[in-house]
């Protein structure tokens, strides 16, 4: 058990299951305290029952502005303050973007997006008076570099939520507000199973949007989200804080493959970017198709 001084405070959305269950057993297990939020908190009962007056579920759908703000001062009013807020809710269902159902599409970027806004805007004044704390955003792999067919409307939600974070943690650093993005790969949990609905497909898109779903439940999701958990729990305990943290194997071999073809783009195109500029050498000479 942690001494009282070491305690921290988690306000966790998406608890029920998946990634927010495991997170919020694993900072239990290292003696700290859980506000555990989900749509059904009666599916948290049990870890109440393990862990006593430890937890505190709370109802909440993240799409409500109002209900965030009131779940984080219920927060502070039980545990005095919030140490840590974990933006973990979030679901995708497949379609191609041309035959998405557009209230589909926004119905997932309200959760996947705004139900990050709306948490997160709502935490910084407590954070603020308070005079720190950490916010930790899970965004996924697909969000640093994308082209998942069939996930657009959860991988450009994913995007903006490490837009968003950045543009916050400039912002917020005199306040003592630290952040992290967290980029798992595949984990066994319900992201891909039972909380993903595979729409119509068109038969002009089973080469891309029907491949990769094909791929994806053929692929052995080799994260462990209770390890995951751990790791976590451990980091944000540290002193050493990164901005943003890829979890699973895969994770971090594509995030390092995408970096260098970035570089490699950037450099190969450097002297026309340049010539854009006024009193830049211009034209120059497009560089060669096998470079770019």
């Amino acid at each position: 058990m942690l001494s009282p001084m070491a305690i921290q405070t988690w306000f966790i959305t998406g608890s029920s299951r998946g990634f927010g269950r495991s997170l919020a057993i694993a900072a239990l297990e290292a003696g700290d305290q859980v506000v555990a939020t989900a749509r059904k908190p009666e599916q948290i009962a049990d870890l109440v029952e393990r862990f006593g007056d430890r937890v505190l579920p709370v109802a909440l759908d993240v799409t409500d502005a109002a209900a965030a703000a009131a779940a984080l001062d219920a927060a502070r009013d039980r545990f005095g303050r919030i140490d840590v807020v974990v933006n973990n809710a979030g679901y995708a269902n497949l379609a191609p973007v041309e035959t998405a159902p557009e209230d589909d599409f926004r119905r997932q970027f309200e959760t996947n997006f705004w139900g990050v806004y709306n948490v997160s805007k709502a935490a910084l004044p407590v954070l603020r008076a308070q005079g720190g704390g950490i916010v930790v955003q899970f965004s996924s792999i697909g969000g640093r570099v994308g082209g998942s067919a069939g996930l657009g409307s959860y991988q450009a939600a994913k995007f903006a939520i490490d837009g968003l974070t950045r543009v916050l943690a400039t912002e917020t650093a005199p306040f003592g507000i630290r952040w992290l993005v967290v980029e798992p790969s595949g984990f066994a949990t319900d992201w891909a199973g039972a909380s993903m609905e595979v729409q119509d497909v068109p038969p002009e898109y089973e080469g891309t949007v029907v491949a990769f779903n094909g791929r994806r439940r053929d692929s052995v999701n080799a994260g462990d989200p209770d390890r995951a958990a751990g790791i976590l729990v451990r980091v944000v305990k540290s002193d050493h804080l990164p901005t943003h943290l890829l979890l699973g194997e895969t994770a971090a071999r594509m995030a390092l493959d995408h970096s260098r073809r970035q570089t490699a783009e950037a450099e190969a195109w450097q002297a026309v970017s340049a010539s854009a500029d006024f009193g830049a050498e211009y034209p120059v000479e497009l560089p060669a198709a096998s470079m770019g």
